[in-house]
Order: C-alpha cells, then sequence, then structure tokens
C-alpha cells in the first residue's frame, strides 16, 4: 500500500533542496514525534549520504538504487520500499521522475 495522505502533521514550510535542485523534499513531524520528509528526485544520478536509518518508499514514478558496499542496481517502483542503514550511503538513478517518503528510523 501506498502513502497517498498523512493526516495531523507539522511541516516544514521552506524546502530542503539538494544536487542544484534535483532533489526537493519537505520535512515534517507527526504528532507521535515521528520524522518523515516527502519529495521527488528528478533525472540525475545521485548519491545520498544518511545519518539515523531510512526507509524510502515510492509514491510515484521509479527509479534504480544501488546501496553502499554493493554493485547491484535494484528497481524501486510505485508501492516498494528499500531500507538504507544509519550513517551509510546509496546511489540513485532517476529517469523520469521519483516521488518519495522518507522514514527515518
Amino acid at each position: 500500500m501506498t502513502t497517498d495522505i498523512i493526516h495531523n502533521v507539522n511541516i516544514t514550510t521552506k524546502a530542503n533542496v539538494y544536487f542544484d535542485g534535483k532533489c526537493v523534499s519537505h520535512s515534517f513531524t507527526q504528532a507521535d514525534g515521528t520524522k518523515k520528509s516527502v519529495g521527488v528526485v528528478l533525472p540525475s544520478t545521485l548519491t545520498f549520504n544518511t545519518g539515523a536509518a531510512e526507509i524510502m518508499e515510492c509514491t510515484g514514478g521509479s527509479c534504480e538504487y544501488k546501496l553502499k558496499g554493493s554493485d547491484v542496481w535494484v528497481t524501486s517502483g510505485v508501492g516498494e520500499k528499500f531500507s538504507v542503514p544509519a550513517n551509510s550511503s546509496f546511489d540513485i538513478k532517476v529517469a523520469t521522475s521519483y516521488h518519495y517518503v522518507c522514514h527515518f528510523g
């Protein structure tokens, strides 16, 4: 099941803009204190570093990703998720667009 609507949140209205605008997201906090972000990655190949563990949930489009230490590219589409460990990184390739919810763990 894909997350379509997130209710009862406090959202940061200033966007997080990364890689010269190739990735734009907004951070928010749910009523229970859980922190997440929602955003889009435009066509590009990028490397993201993680502080906290993350679960990337695809809500639109698709991507290919490769976790740090792996040589295998994996496709992720609508309704699919992938996990990234804390203090790690992942490469992402996007051909059209990749819409996501990032769940911080």
